[in-house]
């Protein structure tokens, strides 16, 4: 996925200076990504650990790692079904046709209206067959991933769902394929929440915690809202012309708030090695990050150089400079 913060052009950068700090061999750590995402730098670790501990707010978030970290052992007959829903009749009155689609009368243009009826028929089938149980979480949860992930290759939008586009682009134009989302196999357990951050931090504890927690005012909610819908499939009435939902608010997208959110988060963390992500374009400044971090151990930074994210190209003519820099902040606590 195309997403904001995404670490996957970083992470084999990041994954050198953990083992930096903490050492090459890391099979008997356990290595927390609480601000997970799409899951990234949770999977680049995955192998290498004893346990993953993924954690996100978002639901498309926790499905995607509930397959990419939580899911290590094979599964049977995932192709099967695969290919069973991509042979679904289109259904007509699903959710996300009657309320994204242009044809249902909706005024609003997410899906082509054939992508958005076979959206909700897979949707639908995965569901009753969970509620029958004639499929088990993992593959419950390995289907819907899949789903996420091949609905946002044929979404008609600039990378993100605050807004869709006029007419319909070249690849919403595809027909929707359902393509599997293969996760690493390894024989090592590993954990997914979808909870707070700084609710979560009092509950567990571990080796390694990394964090990338959203850097600027943008809601991921907001901007991801129709992966979260998708996901949960669960009716309400879409507001506006953009058809978002209630939706989660960050005190880490709050100038006001994401100080003190920061510092408890830290100063709450049962962990040895912290090492957080975050970018000079951020509501923090690497300053204002110091300041806050060595009061509990050691300090140090490490900064690279990198290719900006650019979700259209009305935000890459307002963002002239085409490359930012990421900030890796490292404590060991004391």
């Amino acid at each position: 996925m195309n997403y904001i913060g995404s670490k996957f052009k970083l992470s084999s950068w990041i994954k050198e200076e953990i083992k930096e700090v903490v050492g090459d061999d890391l099979s008997q750590k356990i290595f927390c990504d609480i601000f997970a995402g799409t899951g990234i730098i949770g999977r680049t670790f995955k192998k290498e650990v004893k346990q993953v501990i993924a954690n996100d707010l978002e639901y498309y978030s926790y499905v995607l790692n509930r397959n990419y970290i939580a899911n290590h052992q094979e599964i049977k007959d995932k192709e099967h079904y695969i290919e069973e829903l991509n042979n679904l009749p289109l259904v007509e009155n699903g959710f996300i046709y009657q309320n994204y689609c242009m044809g249902s009368g909706s005024g609003r243009q997410y899906f082509s209206d054939e992508n958005g009826k076979k959206i909700d028929a897979i949707r639908i089938q995965i569901q009753q067959w969970y509620n029958n149980k004639k499929i088990h979480s993992d593959l419950y949860y390995f289907l819907l991933a899949s789903l996420i992930e091949s609905a946002d290759k044929v979404a008609n939008t600039a990378s993100v769902y605050g807004a869709f586009l006029k007419h319909l682009k070249k690849s919403a134009l595809k027909e929707f394929v359902l393509e599997p989302a293969e996760f690493i196999k390894n024989d090592n357990t590993h954990q997914v929440f979808n909870e707070d951050s700084n609710q979560l931090i009092r509950q567990i504890s571990g080796d390694i915690l990394y964090l990338d927690p959203p850097y600027n005012q943008r809601q991921y909610s907001a901007n991801y809202h129709l992966l979260n819908t998708i996901a949960l499939y669960k009716p309400f009435k879409p507001k506006g012309k953009t058809g978002l939902p209630e939706y989660n608010r960050s005190n880490y997208c709050k100038k006001s708030e994401v100080k003190q959110s920061f510092e408890e988060l830290i100063k709450n963390a049962d962990f040895q090695y912290i090492f957080l992500s975050y970018n000079n374009e951020g509501l923090m400044s690497k300053e204002e990050i110091k300041t806050i971090m060595e009061k509990y151990g050691n300090y140090d930074l490490k900064i690279q150089e990198y290719q900006r994210f650019k979700a259209d190209k009305t935000e890459a003519r307002e963002h002239k400079a085409n490359k930012t820099y990421e900030f890796l902040h490292i404590l060991q606590k004391v």
